[in-house]
């Protein structure tokens, strides 16, 4: 059971990139849609909290670059302090994950700027 705990403490604490890099592990070598792994991971968190609390964490989900990409992987890439080549990854691998565990300002700021540079933003 230790080691179930220890290996959930690292899932939680992964970075972006991290995240990124586990995802397509998944999916270039077990077959595992990252996407889908998020919709189970998140559905039994949502389902466990009292309703009535009010959510102030938030995940930033770039759902698509839209018509410039360009302007969208360099935004992504001075807002989440990745390289050049991470940003692009995160931006082709739409729907990814910008920002996680954001405050509700910084989060409705990033879905600001992201869909001012063209991009379409999902908060989560």
């Amino acid at each position: 059971m230790a080691d179930l705990k220890d290996f959930a403490e690292q899932l939680v604490n992964l970075t972006v990139k991290e995240v990124n890099e586990l995802a397509a592990i998944l999916k270039d070598e077990y077959g595992i849609e990252p996407a889908a792994a998020a919709v189970a991971m998140a559905g039994p968190a949502a389902g466990g909290g009292d309703a009535a609390e009010e959510q102030t964490e938030f995940d930033v989900i770039l759902k698509a670059a839209g018509g410039a990409k360009l302007a969208v992987v360099k935004l992504v890439k001075e807002l989440t302090g990745l390289g050049l080549k991470e940003a692009k990854g995160l931006v082709d691998d739409a729907p990814s994950a910008i920002k996680e565990a954001v405050s509700k300002d910084e989060a409705e700021a990033l879905k600001t700027q992201l869909e001012e540079a063209g991009a379409e933003v999902e908060l989560k």
